[in-house]
């Protein structure tokens, strides 16, 4: 039976991949090349197989050693995650954050489960709802965040990503092709009327309104059962559904901002450290 695998010996082994070269490891790490050498030989001693191919000019990765990467980066995360958390001093008190409802299901709930697991003390509450709502509410103090959409030019509030609406539709029907073009959209709503609708008639696309909905989860409903093409933001687009491009005859319907707005009158310790998360949150969504 191997010995367990030491974390410092992993951070070694991280550098080492990253820069292939012993020496230059070394210095970033403030240890001696010898040092280095000794450590990545004691961790391939452990696992029993050869990490690394030297050369002359440094050091590839076996293909044992591109398969230990993506383990050894996330040992270290998570074992400085729980550095973190362990260090952080607790916080208390009341969070309230509005969302839309596109998110409450993806992004929402990673932020919410880390910054649970780090501040149990805190009471957040959560609102999904329209940009219009979220933003009324924070500006009535009903609401410490606001995670909303942007179309302006002079945006207000911390730019999470962009995230553009497009149609999608189902790959299993083609409603696509029909004329004219059953559409899901939301009701009673003036983005639907400003930027959805106005994006067919731009192209000359003829349509008739096969589904309404008041809320995403709807739209995604009507799309998935092919009973419609919708508009959804390109990292909501369900299983099952792709976007429609271009060589599809559908332009981006936008290119919206997803913003986060603070509230104007108020904050906390709590109200900070949700932000922070939130931001991290959406990286993967950015990307």
């Amino acid at each position: 039976m191997h010995e367990p695998i030491e974390s410092d010996l992993l951070r070694t082994f991280l550098v080492v991949a990253e820069t292939s070269n012993f020496s230059a490891a070394a210095q970033r790490i403030g240890r001696t090349q010898s040092a280095v050498s000794s450590q990545i030989k004691k961790l391939e001693e452990t696992i029993g197989e050869t990490l690394f191919e030297r050369g002359a000019r440094g050091v590839l990765l076996t293909r044992q050693g591109i398969q230990l990467v993506p383990y050894a980066r996330r040992i270290i995360d998570l074992l400085s995650e729980a550095a973190a958390t362990i260090r952080s001093k607790p916080l208390d008190g009341p969070v309230r954050i509005g969302i839309p409802e596109e998110y409450s299901q993806t992004v929402l709930p990673a932020a919410l489960a880390a910054f649970a697991v780090r501040h149990p003390a805190v009471e957040v509450t959560v609102s999904c709802d329209y940009t219009v709502r979220n933003l009324a509410a924070l500006e009535r103090d009903e609401l410490d965040l606001a995670v909303v959409f942007d179309w302006s030019d002079q945006t207000k509030g911390e730019v999470l990503c962009v995230d553009p609406t497009v149609w999608v539709t189902s790959m299993v029907h083609r409603l696509h092709d029909i004329h004219p073009l059953p559409i899901a959209t939301y009701r009673n709503s003036t983005w639907s009327r400003d930027y959805a609708l106005r994006s067919l008639e731009q192209i000359g696309r003829n349509y008739r309104i096969a589904f309404i909905a008041d809320t995403g989860s709807g739209l995604k409903n009507a799309v998935t059962a092919g009973l419609a093409v919708t508009t959804l933001c390109r990292s909501n687009i369900p299983p099952g559904c792709r976007e429609l491009t271009a060589e599809d005859g559908f332009p981006p319907v936008d290119s919206s901002k997803v913003v986060l707005r603070r509230n104007p009158y108020r904050s906390s310790e709590a109200v900070r450290e949700l932000a922070d998360m939130l931001r991290d949150a959406f990286q993967p969504t950015s990307g």
